[in-house]
C-alpha cells in the first residue's frame, strides 16, 4: 500500500485543494479588481488627492478700488502688507511651532493661540492668519527659517492706505471682516470667511464697485511645504475707481480749522448740491480697521464721550439758534406780517404774560428793523415778528428750505431734525401749542432741531433763489479701462418761487452780518472775497439769571458739557453765490468767535486764486 496516495485516491484531500485554489484565485481577483478600480475608475480622484499633496492653491487678494477727489487727488489707495499664516493640515504639534514663532518675532504665544482658535471657523483649505501687517524684517525672518516652521507661510495682501491720515474718515468709512450673519445673506453669496467688506459710508455703499475680483495661483510644494515652483496664475482684478465731489484742499482746511474741537462742517455747491467738504470731529483712524482694530483701540473709540464714530454732519441734531432767524424773517415777509421796514423797540427783553424773554444784548438794540435784526441778531425783533407770523407759517417755510426732513444723503442713518408745529405737538404730547413756544422757536430754540447738512442745504437754497438740491458725494465711477460706469446727475428736492424782494432783504442783511461794522461776524470778513452769513449760539441748558451768568462768566466755571453750541452759516461770493458753508462747534460758545473763523479759512482757501492776502489762507487763529 502506497504511503503517498494521489488526489484521485483521496477525495477529501482533493476537495481541500480545490477550495484552497479557489480562495487564492478569489484573492487575486479581488486584487485585480482593486487595481483596476484604482487605475481606471478612480484615477481622477486619486490624481486630485496626489495633486493636493503636491499642489497648493493660494488666493491672490484683489486691491480695492482707489478713491479720488473732484480734481483727481488720490485720497484712498492700497499698499502691500505681509501677513504670517498657517496651514492647519501641515501643522502637527503647534506648541513647538508657536514657541519658535514667538521667539523669532517677539510675540506672545497666547496671542498666536488666540488667533489660531479664531481661525478654526475658516475652511480647511484657507490659511489661518496669525499676524497681520508685519514688517519686512519679520517677513524675511520667517522665510529664512521656513524649514523649522512647517505649515507657516507669508502672504502678501493689499491693505487700505490713507495718504491724508484720518481726513474724511466718516466719508470713506471703514472695512471689517465679513461676519457669519452676512455670509448667510444672498448678497454675500460670493464671499468667503475672512474676506474684508465695507462696513460704513462709501466703503459699504460702493462695495460692489470697489471690491474687485480675487485671483489665485497654484504652486508646487515639497513634503515640508516649501514652495518649489509656480504652476498657474490667475491675476486678480482691482476694484473700480471712485471720484468724489469733495475738494481735498477745502476738506483739509476745514479739518485743520476745526482741529480738536467737537462738531461738524459742511460745504456744498449751491448750484447743484455737490458736497465740497464734510467734516465730523472727533474722528477715527480708518487704518486701524483696515489692518484689524484691537480691543484696546475699539474701547477708546466707544468710550469717548464725544462719539468719534458718529458722523455728526448727518446725525448730529442741534438747536440752530440764530441761524434760524432767516427762516422766520422770510416767513414773515412772505406772509405779510412784517416788511423790511417793520420796526420793533428792543430794550433788552420782551414780556409775554408773566414770562420775560430776554435778548442776548442786555441793554437792548433800540429801534430795530429787519436788516438790523439780522445784522446784530436782535432776539426781541424775532420774538415779536415770530409771534405775529405764527409757528405753522414758520414751519412751512422751514420745510420748504429743506429743514425737518432727511435730505436724501445716500449713506443712510441720516437724522431728520425737527421742525415743530401745532399738529406735531398735539400728536406728540396731546397738548396745545403755546405762544411762548413760538417765541423761543423764533430764535431757533425750544423743539427746533437741525443737522449741519440741513443747515448747509438751507443756506444754499437762500443763496440760489429757492432750489433745495439733494446733497451728492460721488461724482463718477470709472472702470479698469477708464470708461465711466456711473456719473452723477444733480437732483432737485424742492423748488420754491420766493418773492425776489423778500430774498434780497434777507440776503442783504446776511451780507451786512459779515461785512459791515457792528455785524456779529464782522471780524471774520475777507478783503478780496465778500461773503454773507449768520452767526448762532444755541443753548444747551436753560438760560440762567443775569447774576448767575455774570458769576459763571467771571469765575469761568461752566462745565464743558453745559456750554453753548457755536454755529455759523454762510455763502460766497455774495454777487454770484457758488459755495455754502455750515459750521457747528459743540460747546464752542459764540458763533462769531468759534464758528465763523472756520468758514473764513475755508473761503480764503477756496478762492485763493482771487486773493492776494496770503495770511488769510493760513490756519485760523482762535479769536480772529
Amino acid at each position: 500500500m502506497s504511503l503517498n496516495p494521489s488526489l484521485e485516491e483521496t477525495p477529501g484531500l482533493r476537495r481541500r485543494f480545490i477550495i484552497s485554489s479557489l480562495i487564492v484565485v478569489g484573492i487575486f481577483c479581488i486584487f485585480a479588481l482593486r487595481l483596476w478600480f484604482l487605475q481606471v475608475l478612480g484615477v481622477d480622484h486619486y490624481r486630485n488627492l496626489s495633486e493636493r499633496n503636491r499642489i497648493r492653491h493660494v488666493a491672490i487678494h484683489a486691491p480695492r478700488g482707489a478713491i479720488f477727489d473732484r480734481h483727481g487727488t488720490l485720497l484712498v489707495d492700497n499698499r502691500p502688507a505681509f501677513a504670517v499664516s498657517a496651514l492647519r493640515q501641515e501643522v502637527g504639534d503647534r506648541g513647538p511651532l508657536f514657541a519658535a514663532l514667538s521667539e523669532l518675532l517677539d510675540v506672545d504665544k497666547e496671542y498666536l493661540e488666540e488667533r489660531w482658535r479664531a481661525g478654526q471657523g475658516l475652511p480647511r483649505y484657507r490659511p489661518i492668519p496669525l499676524l497681520e501687517d508685519v514688517g519686512r524684517q519679520a517677513m524675511e525672518k520667517v522665510q529664512e527659517n521656513s524649514v523649522d516652521l512647517p505649515g507657516v507661510l507669508v502672504e502678501v495682501k493689499p491693505l487700505r492706505d490713507y495718504p491724508y491720515g484720518n481726513m474724511a474718515a466718516h466719508l470713506f468709512g471703514y472695512l471689517g471682516e465679513v461676519t457669519e450673519q452676512e455670509l448667510n445673506r444672498p448678497a454675500f453669496a460670493s464671499y468667503r470667511s475672512g474676506e474684508m467688506v465695507g462696513k460704513t459710508a462709501l466703503e459699504r455703499m460702493f462695495e460692489d464697485s470697489l471690491r474687485g475680483a480675487a485671483g489665485q495661483k497654484r504652486i508646487e510644494v515639497n513634503v515640508k511645504g516649501r514652495e518649489l515652483r509656480q504652476v498657474t496664475v490667475r491675476n486678480p482684478l482691482p476694484g473700480q475707481r471712485l471720484y468724489l465731489t469733495i475738494d481735498a484742499t477745502l476738506q483739509q482746511v476745514a479739518e485743520s480749522a476745526l482741529a480738536d474741537k467737537a462738531g461738524a462742517v459742511v460745504a456744498l455747491d449751491v448750484r447743484n448740491g455737490e458736497i465740497l467738504a464734510l467734516v465730523s470731529r472727533p474722528t477715527f483712524d480708518p487704518a486701524w480697521f483696515a489692518r484689524g482694530v484691537s480691543g484696546e483701540e475699539w474701547r477708546k473709540l466707544i468710550d469717548n464721550p464725544q462719539h468719534p464714530m458718529t458722523n455728526k454732519a448727518l446725525r448730529g441734531q442741534y438747536p440752530p439758534g440764530s441761524t434760524f432767524k432767516m427762516v422766520v424773517a422770510l416767513a414773515a415777509l412772505e406772509a405779510g406780517t412784517a416788511t423790511p421796514a417793520t420796526r420793533v423797540q428792543c430794550n433788552g427783553s420782551m414780556k409775554l404774560g408773566s414770562y420775560e424773554y430776554r435778548c442776548w444784548k442786555k441793554r437792548g438794540h433800540g429801534s430795530v428793523d429787519l436788516h438790523k435784526a439780522i445784522k446784530e441778531s436782535c432776539d426781541v425783533w424775532f420774538y415779536t415778528v415770530g409771534l405775529e407770523t405764527g409757528i405753522d407759517r414758520i414751519a412751512s417755510v422751514a420745510q420748504r428750505l429743506g429743514l425737518g426732513k432727511q435730505t436724501g444723503f445716500p449713506f443712510g442713518g441720516e437724522r431728520s431734525g425737527l421742525i415743530p408745529n401745532r399738529a406735531w405737538k398735539k400728536k406728540r404730547f396731546g397738548t396745545s401749542w403755546y405762544n411762548g413756544e413760538t417765541v423761543i422757536s423764533s430764535i431757533g430754540q425750544g423743539f427746533v432741531l437741525t443737522t449741519p447738512l440741513q443747515l448747509a442745504t438751507m443756506t444754499a437754497a437762500l443763496a440760489n433763489g429757492g432750489t433745495v438740491w439733494k446733497p451728492q458725494i460721488v461724482q463718477k465711477v470709472v472702470d479698469l479701462e477708464g470708461e465711466t460706469d456711473w456719473i452723477l446727475k444733480p437732483e432737485k428736492l424742492m423748488e420754491t418761487a420766493w418773492s425776489e424782494d423778500s430774498l434780497q432783504a434777507v440776503r442783504k442783511a446776511m451780507e451786512s452780518v459779515v461785512n459791515d461794522v457792528g455785524g456779529t461776524a464782522w471780524r471774520s470778513r475777507l478783503k478780496e472775497v465778500r461773503f454773507a452769513g449768520k452767526t448762532g449760539t444755541a443753548q444747551v441748558i436753560k438760560r440762567k439769571s443775569d447774576e448767575e451768568e455774570e458769576k459763571e462768566t467771571k469765575d469761568d466755571v461752566i462745565p464743558y458739557q453745559y456750554r453753548d453750541h457755536a454755529l455759523f452759516v454762510s455763502y460766497a461770493p455774495v454777487e454770484n453765490p457758488q459755495i455754502a458753508v455750515a459750521v457747528v462747534v459743540e460747546h464752542g460758545g459764540h458763533g462769531s468767535s468759534a464758528a465763523a473763523p472756520i468758514a473764513k479759512a475755508m473761503y480764503a482757501a477756496y478762492f485763493a486764486d482771487k486773493t492776494e492776502d496770503k495770511e488769510t489762507t493760513q490756519q485760523v487763529v482762535p479769536g480772529d
